[in-house]
C-alpha cells in the first residue's frame, strides 16, 4: 500500500499524489477484496475496481476470467495520466528494439516485430491480471526462431523457397502454437509449472543465450554481415572463430565507427539514468529511440548507404485481406510437426520470464496474479499475433515491466496505449526510418545482453556464498551446452535435469525419529531436540511429514529400514548398523492430509512385511480422509482398530500393556 499511497515510486522518481488519485488506487485494491469474497473459490484478487451494485455470482465469473469487465467500466481519468506516460515512454523503447529483434535475430521484416509488439499486448491487456505487465517480443525467443528458419533454409526440402517465405510461414506456426499451448496450460490449471525448473540452470541457459546473442549481432557490428553469407556458420563457436579471422582484413571501419559509437551512447545514457533516477527528465529519456532516429537522419544526410554501410531500406506494409490471414494454411502446414518441440521450449521460457515479471509487479504494487490467468492471456495474445503473418511469440519483459510501473502505470491501460503507438508506428513511422543503419540495431541488442548479464555476478556470489555446489555445477554445465553446442541441446538439458531434480527430491519422503522430552507425554524429534530421548527399548517412533503419494512412497521401505539400523545420522551404506531392529514401530502421521492409491498399496505391503517379522504396529494422529483411504485399502482391517491411538502417549499405553501380557504368557 506504501507505493500507492507515498510520494514516490520505488525507485525515487517523485510523482505527484493528489487526494484523488489515492483515492482511486485505494478503490482498485479494495475492488481485489470484493471479487475475491464474491467468488471466493478463486484466487482472484487482482482485476476488480470497486463495484457500487451487487454482482451476481455469474457476473463475478466473468470479472475473474475477464479482468477487463471489471476495471474498465469503473476507471477513473486520474489515472489516466500516469497511464499515458509510462504506455509512451515504453513504447518508445518498444518500437526500435521489436524492430531490432525481427531484423537482427529472427531475419524477419520490421513489420513483424512491431506486430508481435502491439497485437499481443492489446489482448493480454484485457485478459492479464498483471497491470504493468508489457508483453511483447523477446531476444532469446527471436534468436531461436531466427534459427530455426536457418534450419529450414539448409533443408533440401525447401530450398525452392526464399527466406521470406519460409521466415513468414515458420514464425507464424510457431507462434500459433505458443498461443495454443499456453492457453491450453491456463485453462488446465497448470500455472504452477513456473516452480519447477531451477533458478540456477534458468540463469545458466540465460547466460549462455545472452553470449550466443552477443556473437551474432557483433557480425553486423563489424560490418561482416555480406560475407558471412559465404561460409557454413552453424554453431556460435564457428560464429566467432569466424569474426576473429576476418574482423581485421574484411571489416567495415565505418561501419565499425557507428556500431560502437552508438553502443558508447546508450551505454552512458544508461549509466546516466540509473545516476540520476531522481530527475524524472533523465530517467525517462528514450535514448533507444533517440540514437535510432539521430542514425537515421545522419545516415540520410551523410550518404552511408554509398559508402557500404547496411541500412534498413523500405518496408513493404500489406493492408486489407492479406493483412490478416489464417495461420494453418498449406505453407504453415509443412512446419507444423517439425516446430511443436521448438514451440513448447518457447512456451516455457517465455512464461517463466512472464510470470517472474508480474510477481514482482504484483508484490510491489500490493495486488495479487494468477499464473493460469496469465497463461491464458498470453496464450490468447498468441493466438490472435499468428493471424497476421510473420508474428514472433511475445512474453512479459522484466525490464519494460519495471520501468512500467516505475513511470507511473496503474492499470492495463497502459498496455492498451502502448499497444496503440506501436501500431501507429507501423503505418507512420516505419518509413522514416528508411536509411536506419542496421549495425545500430545490433548496438540496441548488445546493450539488451548486458542486461540479461548484469545479474549473473549476483547470483555467482549468491551460490558459492552458500556453498551449493550443485547449482555451479549446472549453471556451469548448462552453459558450456548452449555455448559449445548448440541452443536446443542447452534448453533440453536444462528442463531434463530440472525435472530429474524435482522428481528425486519428491521421492524422498521426510521423515523422521521421535523421542520423548524427560518427565513429559511430549515427544519430539530427535534431531532437533537434544533433550529428547528414546527410552523405550525395541520402540521405534516414527512421524512421517508429508502427504503419501506415488512419488515419496516408492523408497518408503528403505527410508524406514536405514532410520531403523542407523537413526538420523547421516550414513554410508557399507557401514555397520549402529542400532538394533525395532520389535514395535509407531507411525505418527500428524502431518498427513492426503493419501493416493500407489501409496496405499505400498503401505499395506509394508505393514505386512513388518508383520511377517513379527513386528508390533501403531499408527497415530490419524485424520480423517487419510484413514478412510487406509480402511478402504484394507489396511485399518489388517492392523486391527487397537492399531489407531489419537496420539504417542495411548500408543505407549498400549504397547506396555501389550508387552506385559506376553511376558505374563511367557511365564505361564
Amino acid at each position: 500500500m506504501s507505493q500507492l499511497s507515498g510520494a514516490s515510486t520505488p525507485s525515487g522518481i517523485k510523482t505527484p499524489r493528489t487526494p484523488a488519485l489515492q483515492r482511486e488506487e485505494a478503490d482498485l485494491l479494495r475492488g481485489d477484496v470484493e471479487q475475491q469474497q464474491e467468488y471466493g473459490t478463486m484466487q482472484a484478487r487482482d482485476s476488480g475496481i470497486k463495484s457500487t451494485h451487487r454482482r451476481t455470482p455469474t457476473w463475478a465469473k466473468v470479472n475473474y476470467y475477464i479482468p477487463s469487465t471489471a476495471w474498465i467500466p469503473r476507471y477513473s481519468w486520474s489515472l489516466l495520466g500516469g497511464d499515458v506516460l509510462s504506455g509512451l515512454t515504453v513504447a518508445c523503447m518498444l518500437i526500435p528494439t521489436a524492430i531490432s529483434y525481427a531484423t537482427s535475430l529472427a531475419k524477419l521484416s520490421p513489420i513483424t516485430g512491431l506486430f508481435s509488439a502491439a497485437v499481443p499486448g492489446l489482448v493480454y491487456a484485457l485478459l492479464g491480471t498483471s497491470r504493468q505487465l508489457n508483453v511483447s517480443p523477446e531476444a532469446s525467443l527471436s534468436l531461436l526462431i531466427g534459427q530455426a528458419i536457418d534450419d529450414f533454409l539448409h533443408d533440401p526440402h525447401f530450398q525452392s523457397f526464399d527466406r521470406e517465405t519460409i521466415g513468414i510461414a515458420v514464425s507464424t506456426v510457431i507462434t500459433f502454437q505458443v498461443g495454443l499451448l499456453s492457453l491450453a496450460l491456463g485453462l488446465f490449471r497448470l500455472g504452477f509449472l513456473d516452480v519447477v525448473l531451477s533458478r540456477a540452470l534458468l540463469r545458466g541457459f540465460v547466460s549462455a543465450m545472452a553470449i550466443v546473442i552477443m556473437i551474432e549481432q557483433l557480425i553486423p557490428m563489424f560490418g561482416l554481415g555480406k560475407l558471412q553469407h559465404e561460409y557454413q556458420l552453424h554453431t556460435t563457436l564457428d560464429k566467432f572463430m569466424f569474426i576473429i579471422n576476418n574482423v581485421w582484413t574484411h571489416g567495415h571501419q565505418l561501419t565499425m565507427i557507428i556500431s560502437f559509437g552508438a553502443l558508447a551512447i546508450l551505454v552512458l545514457v544508461r549509466t546516466l539514468k540509473g545516476a540520476f533516477k531522481r530527475y524524472p527528465i533523465i530517467y525517462r529519456l528514450p535514448e533507444v529511440l533517440i540514437v535510432v532516429v539521430c542514425s537515421s537522419i545522419m545516415s540520410d544526410e551523410w550518404d552511408w548507404d554509398e559508402r557500404g554501410v547496411d541500412i534498413l531500406g523500405s518496408v513493404p506494409i500489406n493492408t486489407g485481406s492479406s493483412l490478416i490471414q489464417f495461420p494453418l494454411g498449406k505453407m504453415t502446414l509443412q512446419f507444423l510437426r517439425r516446430t511443436t518441440s521448438l514451440s513448447v521450449v518457447c512456451v516455457i521460457i517465455g512464461f517463466l520470464d512472464s510470470i517472474v515479471a508480474a510477481k514482482q509487479n504484483a508484490g510491489l504494487y500490493g495486488y495479487s496474479i494468477s499464473p493460469n490467468r496469465e497463461l491464458v492471456a498470453l496464450g490468447a495474445g498468441n493466438l490472435a499475433a499468428s493471424f497476421v503473418p510473420g508474428t514472433l511469440p511475445a512474453f512479459g519483459s522484466i525490464t519494460r515491466s519495471k520501468i512500467n510501473g516505475e513511470v507511473g502505470a496503474r492499470t492495463q491501460m497502459a498496455s492498451i496505449i502502448c499497444s496503440g503507438v506501436v501500431l501507429l508506428a507501423v503505418f507512420y513511422i516505419l518509413p522514416w526510418l528508411y536509411y536506419l543503419p542496421k549495425c545500430v540495431l545490433g548496438s540496441v541488442i548488445t546493450l539488451v545482453v548486458f542486461s540479461l548479464l548484469a545479474e549473473v555476478p549476483h547470483d555467482l556470489r549468491f551460490y558459492w556464498g552458500l556453498r551449493s555446489w550443485v547449482d555451479l555445477s549446472l549453471m556451469a554445465l548448462t552453459f558450456v551446452l548452449t555455448i559449445f553446442w548448440n541452443l536446443e541441446i542447452g534448453i533440453a538439458v536444462s528442463l531434463v535435469i530440472s525435472l530429474l531434480l524435482v522428481v528425486h527430491r519428491s521421492s524422498k519422503t521426510r521423515m523422521t525419529i521421535l523421542g520423548r522430552i524427560p518427565g513429559t507425554d511430549v515427544w519430539k524429534p530427535v534431531d532437533e531436540n537434544p533433550e529428547a530421548q528414546e527410552d523405550a527399548a525395541g520402540v521405534l517412533i516414527v512421524r512421517i511429514r508429508e502427504n503419501l503419494d506415488f512419488a515419496n512412497t516408492a523408497q518408503l521401505k528403505e527410508r524406514l529400514r536405514r532410520l531403523e539400523l542407523y537413526g538420523v545420522n547421516k550414513h554410508h551404506p557399507s557401514d555397520e548398523p549402529s542400532r538394533e531392529n525395532a520389535s514395535v514401530l509407531v507411525f505418527h502421521l500428524a502431518d498427513v492430509d492426503s493419501v493416493d492409491a500407489s501409496a496405499a498399496q505400498i503401505f499395506y505391503e509394508l505393514v505386512e512385511t513388518y508383520q511377517s517379522r513379527g513386528v508390533g504396529l501403531y499408527v497415530t494422529h490419524l485424520k480423517g480422509r487419510p484413514r478412510a483411504v487406509f480402511k478402504r485399502a484394507g489396511i485399518v482391517k489388517l492392523l486391527g482398530d487397537d492399531a489407531f491411538c489419537k496420539d504417542v502417549a495411548s500408543a505407549m499405553v498400549r504397547i506396555e500393556q501389550a508387552t506385559r501380557s506376553r511376558q505374563e504368557q511367557e511365564r505361564w
